[in-house]
């Protein structure tokens, strides 16, 4: 919001809108409360796993099944990593 006196950014104080310049906007008051974000309740079952399958040989165990999901680990020019977790034993490998 500008001052209409001199054109300035006006800053919030004492519940009203003021200017450097000593201009006061008189209409509407400002609070300063920030919203409350809401809470999310995260649920976990051991055992349940929602990530996607696909064929992997486990280098471990030998299973041919894993989970798989990505993460961006360096520079947004490189390529995004691989990580597989195998359905048998849990061990994760990543590929790069």
């Amino acid at each position: 919001m500008f001052c209409q006196k001199c054109g300035n950014l006006m800053m919030p104080r004492d519940g009203k809108m003021k200017c450097s310049c000593g201009y006061i906007q008189q209409e509407g008051k400002i609070s300063d409360k920030k919203k409350k974000s809401e809470e999310i309740a995260v649920v976990e079952e051991k055992g349940v796993e929602i990530l996607p399958k696909m064929k992997y040989d486990c280098k471990k165990c030998e299973n041919t099944e894993a989970y798989f999901w990505t993460l961006q680990t360096r520079s947004a020019d490189e390529p995004e990593t691989r990580f597989f977790k195998c359905t048998k034993c849990s061990t994760v490998h990543r590929e790069y």
